[in-house]
């Protein structure tokens, strides 16, 4: 059976959808702040397909299983036979062409931009958090995450689907800690593979609610959060990361690969069961 497929519309090249953004201004905000705003990254009618993409894999329609978990199971699920956090890995390795998409596109010619010409595509990831499942993604950097690899260069982009409001888990940064040494994290609870650092808290942080389309980009070591879903909307986001590409091939090789195996490899669930 093959596998699903996206037909994309005919779209500006990345390049000059580059030219016609305010590139400076971002270069100096990443610099400084370690996390940028992009208004519009994607249309509305590029929403739609990526919408009805993540619809299927939620729903089951697309068998994710291999690379889906739910990122918020340090608690008790708040709702019957519903992730807190529904986290699929590699979304791009089960519909073709959907690496081919503006997300992909633009957002490595954004991170060609702020980190260099020798990025690449690292791994791409959904996060869902329901209606009402109301679990926060703790404080943390995705640097804690990481093996200790010569360059530490990295860029996630965080693409809204829907609105994302305070009260639905917009992101959350705190400006400049991209240049501050990486806090102490532990597990948020033993056993979990979620991490987070005790050292932060909204006090220190800025919320950045975002409509849907547009983006937040942070460094791999700029502090973030987000609030669980407390509406009755949806929260989908869509993830790509980038970094340099030596760097690409240097995790691979030792086997640093974002789940893309299976995520029971990372969650260290292949000796026991799912919780």
């Amino acid at each position: 059976m093959s596998s699903p497929e996206v037909q994309w519309p005919t779209l500006q090249s990345p390049e000059e959808w580059l030219l016609q953004q305010p590139t400076e201004k971002w270069a100096e905000q990443f610099s400084r702040d370690g996390y940028l705003v992009v208004q519009n990254l994607i249309g509305m009618e590029e929403v739609k397909v990526y919408r009805d993409v993540y619809r299927r894999m939620v729903q089951g329609e697309i068998d994710t299983s291999l690379h889906r978990h739910d990122l918020g199971n340090q608690d008790d699920r708040k709702l019957p036979n519903v992730e807190n956090i529904c986290q699929i890995m590699w979304p791009s390795t089960y519909v073709q062409n959907l690496d081919k998409g503006p997300i992909h596109a633009r957002a490595e010619a954004i991170a060609r931009l702020l980190l260099g010409e020798d990025v690449a595509f690292d791994f791409d990831m959904l996060i869902y958090k329901a209606p009402q499942t109301n679990t926060c993604t703790p404080w943390h950097q995705d640097e804690a995450y990481w093996p200790d690899m010569p360059d530490k260069r990295a860029l996630s982009c965080w693409v809204a689907l829907d609105d994302a409001t305070v009260d639905n888990g917009c992101m959350w940064f705190v400006p400049g800690s991209h240049l501050q040494p990486v806090r102490p994290h532990r597990p948020v609870k033993e056993g979990v593979h979620v991490l987070m650092t005790d050292h932060c808290s909204e006090d220190e942080g800025s919320a950045m609610p975002i409509p849907a389309g547009s983006c937040t980009l942070h460094h791999g070591r700029t502090l973030h959060y987000t609030r669980g879903n407390s509406t009755g909307r949806e929260r989908r986001a869509y993830i790509v990361n980038y970094r340099p590409a030596d760097m690409v091939r240097w995790e691979r090789e030792h086997q640093f690969d974002h789940g893309k195996q299976g995520i029971k490899k990372v969650l260290k669930l292949d000796q026991k069961e799912d919780s």
